[in-house]
């Protein structure tokens, strides 16, 4: 199973985080986040950061965008030396057709915030465009991060064709909970594992890897 930790903002807890055990980091390029990082401050992690995760695989590092135009993603992934991107607004599958054939060998996540099964059945014309899904929890207020968990049953019969994140309101203390539920290929935490928007708690970040190694014993 893959781990994305996300809203990484300092240089040295990316590092500790990727040490840790992280298969990805995510940078928010949304400049009214909390967590939000430029182009500079992303290639400041990224230069620092090991080149592969502890089991021997390359460390993604992904940049976060909503309804940003593509010029923008281009200079963001080539000063911060970003190996993915995720989509987290309203992007059509021709916008995210048009990031893929400008960007063919950076991953693309494309992110969407679950209201309801409808939801869902929009994710199908992406299927065929983007690398990887991520379903976070719907909340008016914010795109992302906001801590708040969401009805995962409705993905009890999700199926989709690509690998997907499980993201919204995951803790060191429910993710195996979430993990035995839903055996997501994927999980994706930011405020979960947070002492404050944008400063992660190290020791969070360690318990959920511990807690995620009880599920492989």
């Amino acid at each position: 199973m893959r781990v994305k930790i996300c809203g990484i903002t300092q240089p040295e807890q990316g590092v500790a985080i990727a040490t840790l055990g992280a298969d990805a980091l995510g940078f928010i390029c949304v400049s009214q986040s909390p967590r939000y990082v430029t182009s500079q401050q992303i290639q400041a992690t990224t230069q620092a950061l090991p080149t592969q995760t502890l089991r021997g695989k390359p460390l993604s590092r992904i940049g976060v965008f909503a309804n940003a135009d593509l010029d923008l993603i281009q200079q963001t992934v080539e000063i911060g030396q970003l190996t993915g991107i995720q989509l987290h607004g309203d992007e059509s599958p021709e916008f995210c057709q048009q990031v893929k054939t400008n960007l063919p060998e950076i991953e693309l996540i494309k992110a969407f915030r679950v209201r309801s099964a409808e939801t869902l059945a929009q994710i199908i014309p992406y299927e065929s465009i983007a690398d990887a899904l991520l379903l976070d929890a719907y909340t008016p207020q914010a795109l992302g991060g906001t801590g708040h968990t969401w009805d995962w049953t409705l993905l009890k019969t999700f199926s989709p064709q690509l690998p997907w994140f499980l993201a919204g309101g995951l803790t060191p203390d429910n993710v195996n909970q979430a993990v035995m539920t839903l055996t997501p290929p994927g999980i994706d935490l930011s405020s979960g594992v947070e002492q404050a928007p944008g400063n992660k708690d190290l020791q969070k970040v360690e318990q959920l890897f511990q807690q995620l190694m009880t599920l492989q014993t």
